[in-house]
């Protein structure tokens, strides 16, 4: 099932350049990656300090540090390109915050363009003008947001999305606390509707591993992001990865439908760690260089 790797993880941030270069790599992709206005970010890290109903343990964010700092950290560490993902927690917020983030893509070059939604009226209009304006990922928080992603004022949504073929980060799994309709039965709903819609599941669809793989199995859009897996942090709050799914995580990375993720900033370990447990698998350079650039580059026609 694995093979000798040559490479082998990056200890520490200052290692991360080592680690892409080695790999023959121009630097990392990373899709899972939050930026969102200042007060709001306040307001999530708040959350994970205290930690709230939705984290379930402690949750001590690393890099709880200003705006220019984390962007100037991406960058040390060669994060070419990265999303900014943001989501709204109740109704009447997805618009403000899509603003807020094309602005932000504008004056951070390299971001890939971030844009969100709520399961509100209206929903697919404010969708369709941040498409026009240029977003080339959307984020959906089904625990954070608590909404059915089967209503009818997402079905316009899900079907602009996927007549575009801009990729949705979906946060469909039950990992940390389980909330309103997550697991993939009511996203696989979705996904029977509109087939051809291309779905990133964040963080391997924890802890529901199974159901999700099978839906990527089912659908040749949909794909998996590593957000937190595999890290010394993981089982306490995404659930551990069963080894029946290593052979089918290693095919689909090879096929470039597995990309890497972090939940940088928002994470309790150093970067780098995400990077070193995903390199301890052993599934080898090629696995690694798929999944750390190719993969990403291939959907988002990045050079």
């Amino acid at each position: 099932m694995t093979e000798s790797r040559s490479v082998p993880g990056p200890a520490a941030d200052a290692d991360v350049p080592a680690f892409w270069r080695a790999l023959g790599l121009p630097g990392l992709i990373d899709v899972h990656v939050h930026f969102m206005p200042p007060r709001l970010m306040e307001a999530v890290w708040e959350y994970f300090a205290e930690p709230g109903p939705l984290i379930g343990h402690e949750w001590p964010v690393r890099y709880r540090e200003p705006e220019e700092a984390r962007i100037a950290r991406l960058r040390d560490m060669g994060v070419r390109a990265f999303s900014s993902l943001a989501y709204p927690h109740r109704p009447g917020m997805a618009e403000s915050l899509n603003g807020w983030l094309g602005g932000f893509a504008e004056r951070v070059p390299e971001t890939l363009r971030t844009a969100t939604f709520f399961a509100e009226p209206g929903a697919d209009g404010y969708v369709r003008r941040a498409l026009d304006e240029g977003a080339r990922v959307f984020k959906a928080h089904l625990q954070v947001g608590g909404f059915d992603p089967r209503v009818p004022e997402l079905d316009g949504v899900w079907g602009a999305l996927a007549d575009a073929g801009t990729p949705v980060i979906v946060h469909a799994g039950s990992g940390p606390v389980a909330n309103g309709f997550t697991g993939p039965g009511p996203f696989g709903e979705v996904l029977a509707r509109h087939p051809r819609l291309t779905a990133i599941i964040a963080h391997l669809g924890a802890p529901e591993f199974d159901g999700f793989f099978a839906l990527a199995d089912r659908y040749e859009r949909v794909r998996l992001d590593t957000t937190m897996s595999f890290t010394d942090f993981s089982g306490h709050s995404l659930g551990g990865f069963p080894e029946s799914l290593l052979p089918r995580l290693r095919e689909l990375g090879l096929d470039g439908r597995v990309l890497l993720g972090t939940d940088f900033p928002n994470i309790p370990y150093p970067y780098a760690h995400q990077l070193e447990a995903l390199a301890a698998l052993g599934f080898g350079d090629a696995w690694l260089r798929a999944v750390c650039w190719e993969g990403a580059a291939k959907l988002f026609d990045l050079q």
